[in-house]
């Protein structure tokens, strides 16, 4: 038997799945957990499967306080699911004790490992390719902002600090420029330049809040439409998954990412920057579901800021792969030579996009 067999043995013997196992196979398509689908058998013949997961050390260092956040959150969503009379084993991810009756299970060689009844029938779609879909993602997360509308925020964990501080991001960049070690800034000026003009934007959400004007929520941080299941039959998006990233930060933050992945027609890399087109119209429609979902959950402020959010996840995400590209790539796993310098392009053309459209934006997240 093989070390990874080894460690998938002990974690498999870890936890009671009610019934016998019998089978464990790779599941999905992740890049940073190792994912297995685990089938049981109990003595009637009933199957049930499982989602076991290896959690990433190399992205996460602190598996206790990251399953401490995700037992916290998915208990409480659990309880609101209930009361308001829906059903919490399909509308929230809930997470099987050990044996031992602990959140994971660490093996022989200090990997950490987790479990989750399987939602059944339900799709996890990687590319929105209706409107209708963009707006099911869009209410399935409005509306996990609405339920944990009360959860204390400050009570969480930061499992990857400083993620959305754009600030530091910006702060990151000009280290990286400053340094310069595989002289490339010369040919990135014009980039530089577009964000370095931005220089204040950077400031604005992190500043609110300060200020006050911006709550501290439950946010996500990674609400991408493959991070919600979809119901098969109904075609809603019903249950909110991959929580690796939930912790204390702001609602716009979470509404702005969805509108950098999902309101545009590119590919993330795309060298044609005429083929970069901001899309307003699913812009708004993802708006539309976002407030639909968030059942007013959301302050006055927060509705206003709304663009800020888009415009800022999508500028921060462009400084992140500049910076990368100035490194030397090492964070963003890349193709080709070039590839994160036009990812950074594609982000800073979808922001001057944003700018043009701002008026109607604005109109459209307090309509």
């Amino acid at each position: 038997m093989s070390q990874a067999e080894e460690r998938l043995s002990q974690a498999l013997n870890a936890f009671d799945f009610g019934g016998q196992v019998v089978g464990a196979e790779r599941y999905g398509s992740g890049h940073i957990n190792d994912t297995f689908c685990v089938r049981t058998q109990d003595g009637s013949g009933f199957c049930r499967r499982f989602i076991l997961q290896r959690i990433s050390s190399a992205a996460f260092h602190h598996p206790d306080q990251l399953m401490a956040n995700i037992s916290g959150v998915t208990a409480y969503l659990g309880q609101i699911i209930a009361q308001a009379g829906g059903d919490p084993a399909r509308e929230t991810l809930s997470v099987l004790p050990t044996r031992q009756g602990k959140n994971f299970f660490t093996d022989s060689e200090g990997c950490a490992w987790r479990v989750y009844p399987f939602i059944e029938d339900t799709l996890c779609l990687q590319s929105a390719e209706t409107p209708e879909l963009f707006a099911a993602s869009a209410r399935a997360f409005g509306r996990f902002q609405r339920m944990l509308k009360d959860y204390p925020a400050q009570t969480l964990y930061e499992t990857i600090p400083r993620f959305h501080d754009t600030e530091n991001r910006l702060a990151n960049l000009k280290a990286a420029a400053a340094a310069d070690p595989l002289n490339r800034l010369a040919d990135v000026q014009p980039e530089m330049d577009f964000i370095l003009a931005r220089e204040a934007d950077c400031s604005v959400a992190l500043q609110a809040l300060r200020d006050g004007k911006l709550p501290l929520r439950v946010t996500h941080n990674d609400t991408k439409l493959n991070n919600v299941l979809i119901d098969r039959e109904t075609g809603q998006g019903i249950c909110v998954i991959d929580l690796d990233t939930v912790m204390p930060g702001l609602s716009i933050n979470d509404f702005g990412d969805s509108i950098r992945f999902g309101a545009n027609h590119c590919a993330e890399d795309e060298q044609d920057l005429s083929k970069v087109n901001f899309d307003l119209e699913l812009y708004k429609i993802y708006t539309e579901g976002f407030l639909e979902g968030a059942g007013g959950a959301l302050t006055d402020e927060e509705l206003k800021y709304l663009p800020w959010g888009a415009k800022l996840m999508t500028l921060e995400c462009g400084m992140r792969f500049l910076t990368d590209h100035l490194e030397g790539d090492h964070y963003f796993h890349i193709q080709r030579e070039g590839q994160n310098l036009d990812r950074c392009r594609t982000q800073l053309k979808l922001v001057a996009d944003m700018e043009r459209c701002w008026d109607a934006m604005s109109a459209a997240a307090i309509s």
